[in-house]
């Protein structure tokens, strides 16, 4: 049986999406569709605060989108020789918090120790980072500022949360809204000719 699969592609380590393989392996014939579009933004902003990691005490990763922007940054940039001769080394040293296992295993290919990946959502790793806050303010003082690579649509969870009067000595935080979602319309949704015009 042919079935649409309305969703964004994602390759496994045998490089195939792993639900055209799970529905293969049911005898489904999966023909994957994108539904949606990414629009980078704020990529300059970012690609500045990148080049500062001592006006930052970490970076926040909501979704593999955001690592997809530090990438473009540094590709974009030229700045992949410098993020390896000292960027990496300086950003590697503060903590690299992340929703979720896709997000935590594109964080370390970036040469970063991903943190908190088995919270699940923003909000429990609100909690976790507010703990781990309160816990560090207790021992030694955080500087500067932590930086968030969001997205629009991650739900306020995380945002509220971190948003809040953080406890004293923890950082505080600075979202960067990095892409977007457009729409996608299937062929035979867009607006064409009147079917009198044909």
């Amino acid at each position: 049986m042919k079935v649409l699969l309305l969703k964004d592609p994602k390759d496994d380590d045998s490089g195939q999406d792993p639900y055209i393989q799970e529905l293969g392996s049911r005898g489904f014939e999966a023909t994957l569709i994108p539904v949606l579009s990414f629009e980078f933004l704020s990529l300059q902003s970012f690609s500045e605060k990148l080049c500062h990691p001592e006006a930052y005490g970490g970076l926040v990763f909501t979704s593999p989108r955001a690592v997809e922007a530090m990438e473009l940054c540094l590709e974009r940039d030229n700045k992949q020789e410098v993020w390896k001769k000292s960027l990496k080394e300086k950003w590697h040293v503060k903590p690299a918090y992340v929703v979720g296992q896709a997000t935590a295993s594109l964080v370390r290919k970036i040469g970063l120790a991903a943190e908190g990946e088995k919270c699940g959502n923003g909000e429990k790793l609100a909690e976790y980072i507010c703990s781990l806050c309160r816990h560090r303010s207790n021992h030694s003082p955080s500087h500067g500022q932590r930086g968030n690579p969001c997205e629009l649509h991650g739900g306020e969870a995380l945002p509220s949360r971190l948003g809040c009067r953080p406890p004293e000595g923890a950082a505080a935080r600075e979202p960067i809204q990095l892409w977007g979602c457009l729409g996608l319309r299937p062929h035979w949704l867009r607006p064409g000719p009147a079917r009198g015009d044909r």
